[in-house]
């Protein structure tokens, strides 16, 4: 196998001139860079990224956390974030953390070690205070969810406002009896669009009744399906559901049919996310759609940024009521 050292005796020039050519770190002349690739090409020769890493104290690699491989709501995220990174000669490493502290401590502790560059995080579960600490030192960027009072630089929507707006959606095609299916509260995401359901209902003076209320154990389909089971244990059950993420609404409209109630014409239901299945359900769901690629290929941007040394600032993005069939009108 063919070294630099080769190469250079090839193209009649220094090994530095060669490792100049490779990093393309200064000026070389045309004809000399020919040369130099000519012998590359002829030599069949491939650096050791691993040895130009090192030399160069990086790794090239960004870990991405999510809390579990399950969740349709990543896909979008995860395919921004690769892209940026690979146009950027950036890998990346999809870590399940899983709620697990001696998974989370292993990828902390690849940043710290040098086995990888920084950290995107997309998972609320996650112990903030580890990122907080590791943030002091090294670039971590959060993703989709954040945290309130931290330095840490994110990217997300306004969680509070497009709730609202949904809720107020429902309102507007003349529910009064609106219920919510939420999540744990400790997540900022879930406890922000508790919030913006809650201000739609009190402008319009409407009962928050906590009947209505339910919190489930998880984001998976099957969660949405008991949680929805719970609701309609209510005697007086609502008229509309809001649902604070797509997977929990497309299990609620599943639940709804197993007991023949009609969706929209007997509970219409929104979802959040807009994720690739919300437009397969029958009914299709009414749902607020973030922009997920462009927050992955943005979060990619920020944490590379923050590795070169820059700073970056928070970025709230857009989003999109998108109407369907599962609301009336």
């Amino acid at each position: 196998m063919a070294n630099i050292q080769d190469v250079a005796k090839q193209a009649g020039v220094s090994i530095a001139t060669v490792s100049r050519v490779l990093n393309n770190t200064s000026k070389v002349s045309e004809k000399t860079r020919y040369n130099v690739e000519k012998a590359i090409r002829e030599l069949n020769y491939a650096p050791s990224m691993l040895g130009r890493n090192l030399r160069n104290s990086e790794s090239r690699l960004l870990l991405v956390l999510i809390h579990t491989f399950s969740n349709p709501y990543y896909t979008e995220i995860i395919n921004g974030i690769e892209d940026y990174s690979i146009e950027n000669n950036y890998n990346i490493l999809l870590c399940e953390t899983d709620n697990n502290q001696q998974r989370e401590d292993i990828f902390i502790n690849m940043v710290r070690n040098k086995l990888a560059d920084g950290i995107i995080s997309m998972n609320p579960t996650v112990h903030v205070n580890k990122l907080k600490e590791l943030s002091k030192s090294h670039p971590v960027v959060l993703c989709s969810d954040y945290y309130e009072d931290t330095n840490i630089p994110y990217i997300a929507i306004d969680n509070t406002t497009a709730a609202y707006r949904a809720v107020k959606y429902l309102i507007n095609m003349g529910n009064t009896k609106i219920g919510l299916i939420n999540f744990n509260e400790k997540l900022l995401y879930a406890k922000q669009r508790r919030i913006g359901f809650e201000k739609a209902l009190n402008e319009y003076q409407l009962p928050i009744c906590h009947e209505w209320i339910q919190h489930s154990d998880g984001l998976t389909f099957q969660d949405g399906v008991e949680t929805m089971r719970r609701m309609l244990r209510s005697k007086d059950r609502p008229t509309a559901i809001f649902a604070i993420s797509d997977t929990l609404a497309i299990g609620a409209i599943k639940e709804l049919h197993a007991h023949g109630i009609k969706v929209p014409e007997e509970m219409a239901i929104i979802g959040f996310d807009n994720i690739a299945f919300s437009s397969m359900t029958t009914p299709a769901l009414t749902t607020v759609s973030q922009p997920t690629y462009q927050m992955g290929y943005r979060s990619a941007k920020m944490v590379i940024d923050r590795i070169q040394g820059a700073s970056v600032d928070n970025v709230i993005m857009d989003y999109e009521l998108i109407i369907r069939e599962s609301t009336l009108g």
